[in-house]
């Protein structure tokens, strides 16, 4: 479907001031012809990764969930008992967000 650019402006007045402006780039440094290649070359920067501790508790909204976190890690022996009652301390001194900015679900995603 094609537009003439006065059309568009009228159907997408926002859309149309944002491309004009310019300021929102994305360089793209490479195309692809196969979709499926170039899924499996950006999902790679996160094969074999094992999130640790810090990653889960970057995803917690609040002090309880990050503290069940820790229980549910020590428990399973993932972390040691000095390194849980670390991660408690900070947790209590700093908060939740001292251990990073909230990952939202999609992350690894769009990273």
């Amino acid at each position: 479907m094609q537009f003439d650019k006065k059309r568009f402006k009228q159907m997408f007045p926002s859309l149309a001031n944002e491309m004009d402006m310019k300021q929102s780039h994305i360089a793209i440094s490479s195309v692809r012809s196969d979709s499926r290649a170039g899924e499996r070359a950006s999902a790679k920067r996160f094969d074999n990764y094992m999130p640790d501790a810090i990653d889960f508790l970057r995803r917690c909204d609040s002090e309880m969930q990050a503290n069940e976190i820790i229980d549910y890690l020590e428990k399973r022996q993932e972390i040691s008992q000095e390194y849980a009652q670390r991660l408690r301390r900070q947790l209590k001194i700093k908060g939740v967000r001292s251990f990073g900015p909230k990952k939202q679900e999609d992350y690894y995603s769009r990273e």
